[in-house]
Formats: structure tokens, C-alpha cells, sequence
């Protein structure tokens, strides 16, 4: 392939360039130009999607009429066809946004940045709208404008302290150069309307002000940094194994002691009081109540026994027969 990317051709001595035919211009005034989509379309027949990027072989022509220029600037028509009903489709350069401008037989797809100048305006249009409507939102507003404005005037006072010193700076090393820096300070400072800080320190031959000259030579370099390092601060050494368990065996010891302190004070503050066994006593009305429950017994009990006797001649045997019998020997 090499052969064929040729730069230089061979251009004979006898050549007379009046003899090239000319190319011949379309007659409808069409160009044909390979060109790629700058936006995604839909087809409005097919609804088929033609995506952004894709190559086409399109026909180019410039607009005429009213619309054709804009603040001079020519503006172009370009023809294309759809890839699944062969419909074609137009678009318009837009030389005011920089961008394209659909014409027929599509619809281009939504993109966020194309409407952002739209949004802004419509944001802004709103929030004055909730101003007016809300004093409260109102005066956050503006309290937000004013801390932002604050914060750029601090930014701006740092970017002038550091050109002033930039500029103390060069006067020191050049006569000449200080005389064009300070001329143009004092312009755009009378320019801005800002006065000329007359509190900023000056500063010596190396560039610095007094107190970071006193901050450098307190700075010590080498073995004398060592050993002011070795004065000021302690040697720190890492813990091993043997170190933890000396550690770990201080601390139980520690416990210890501090479990028999409590334990021997304890016994000193409790008074000896020697142990009294108490025996819970029964109350006279126990006594009463099983006693009575006894005679109700042998009341209910006695009755039927005497008949089965009578009846039977046969003494009860058991609890009651003995009951029975010692009344009877009493009686006799």
C-alpha cells in the first residue's frame, strides 16, 4: 500500500496546465461530502434511531434568502437518507449556538447541555420568583451573595499582598524594574478604587520580614539539630516480647495489691458481731387452729363408731377402736 501514498507526482517539462480540463459544477448545485451526524436523530416514518457519529454520504448546498446568512457568516443545508425507509432528512448548520439545527423529516433526541442555557434562565426566573413570594428565602439569598462576596475580597486581598511583595522583591534586586512594577500596581489599584495597604512590613535583603528572618535562625541544621533533639526529647524504644510480660506481670501485681487494700479495709470498717441462729417460733393462733381441727375430727368420727358397735357387737379396729376403748375404760 505504500506505492500508492504518493506526495510528489512527476510533472513533465512540456506541461501546460490551460489544457487540464475543468471539473464540471453540479447543475442543482449540490456537493456531495462524507461527512458524520452531530446529533443522534429519530425518523419520523420508520422511528428508526440514527445515532451520533454515524458516516453518511450527504449532499451539501448553501441557504439562501433572509435565513442563509447570520452576522455574514454563511449557513449550509445538508441532505442525507434514512437507513431503513430511505426518507431523507435535512439539518441546517446554527453558526448563533455554535451548533445544528433540525430541519425535516426527523426529530433530534434530547441532550442535557443543548438546553442548558434554557435552564439557567428558567432557574433564575424561579428563584425570583420564591424571593418575591418568601422574605425569608430572600434574606438567605443575600446572605449567601454577601458571604461568597466576602470570600472573593479576601482572595483578592491575599493576590495583592503577594504582587506587593513580589514587587518589594524585584526593587530590591533591580533599580529599574521597580519603578514599572509600582507604576502599574498603583494604576490598578486606583483603577480598582482599593487603597495602598501602608501596615505591610517591609522587607529586608533576602525577601523576608523580620520575624521569618528570627524563624529561620531559630532553625538548626546538622549536629547541632541532633543535639538539641537529644536535650529536648526522650529516647523512645520498641516493645518486645520480654518487655510485654514484665508489663503484663507489673499490672496483676498492681491488682492484687490494690484487691487486698480494699479487702483489709473492708475488714476494718465491719464491726465483729458474733452469729446468732434465730429459730422462727410458731404463733399461738397455729396452735389454736390445729387443735380445734382435732376436736372436729374426733367429734364427726365418734358418732359413727358407736352405732357400728351397737349394731355389730364388734370393736372398731385401729385409731378409733383405741379411742373408743379408753373412753370406756374411763367411764367404768
Amino acid at each position: 500500500m505504500g506505492e500508492r501514498k504518493v506526495l510528489n507526482k512527476y510533472i513533465p517539462a512540456d506541461f501546460d496546465p490551460k489544457l487540464v480540463p475543468r471539473g464540471k459544477k453540479p447543475v442543482d448545485g449540490l456537493i456531495p461530502v462524507r461527512m458524520m451526524l452531530p446529533f443522534s436523530i429519530q425518523c419520523s416514518t420508520c422511528s428508526t434511531f440514527l445515532y451520533r457519529g454515524r458516516k453518511f454520504n450527504s449532499k451539501k448546498e448553501a441557504v439562501k434568502g433572509v435565513d442563509g446568512k447570520y452576522l455574514g457568516i454563511q449557513r449550509y443545508r445538508f441532505y442525507i437518507k434514512c437507513g431503513g425507509c430511505s426518507r431523507p432528512l435535512t439539518f441546517l448548520t446554527d453558526p448563533k449556538n455554535a451548533d445544528y439545527e433540525m430541519e425535516s423529516g426527523g426529530t433530534r433526541n434530547y441532550e442535557v447541555w443543548h438546553d442548558e442555557r434554557k435552564t439557567n434562565e428558567q432557574f433564575e426566573k424561579d428563584a425570583e420568583e420564591d424571593e418575591k413570594i418568601d422574605s425569608m428565602k430572600a434574606l438567605e439569598n443575600r446572605v449567601l451573595e454577601s458571604q461568597r462576596e466576602m470570600a472573593e475580597l479576601d482572595a483578592l486581598e491575599e493576590i495583592r499582598a503577594m504582587n506587593a511583595r513580589h514587587v518589594k522583591m524585584m526593587g530590591k534586586r533591580g533599580g529599574g524594574e521597580m519603578d514599572t512594577a509600582q507604576a502599574v500596581l498603583n494604576a490598578r489599584e486606583a483603577h480598582l478604587g482599593l487603597d495602598q495597604d501602608d501596615a505591610d512590613e517591609e522587607l529586608n535583603e533576602n525577601g523576608l520580614t523580620n520575624d521569618e528572618e528570627e524563624l529561620v535562625k531559630s532553625i538548626k541544621f546538622g549536629r547541632a539539630a541532633q543535639q538539641s533533639l537529644q536535650e529536648q526529647t526522650t529516647v523512645i524504644h520498641r516493645l518486645d516480647e520480654k518487655d510485654e510480660i514484665l508489663a503484663e506481670k507489673k499490672r496483676r501485681e498492681e491488682a492484687e495489691a490494690l484487691m487486698n487494700k480494699r479487702k483489709s479495709e473492708e475488714a476494718k470498717s465491719k464491726p465483729s458481731i458474733p452469729g446468732i441462729i434465730v429459730k422462727k417460733r410458731r404463733k399461738r393462733n397455729d396452735r389454736e387452729e390445729e387443735a380445734k381441727r382435732t376436736k372436729t375430727l374426733e367429734e364427726n368420727n365418734q358418732p359413727t363408731a358407736a352405732s357400728a358397735t351397737a349394731t355389730s357387737g364388734v370393736k372398731p379396729a385401729g385409731a378409733l377402736s383405741g379411742l373408743l376403748g379408753y373412753g370406756s375404760s374411763d367411764s367404768d
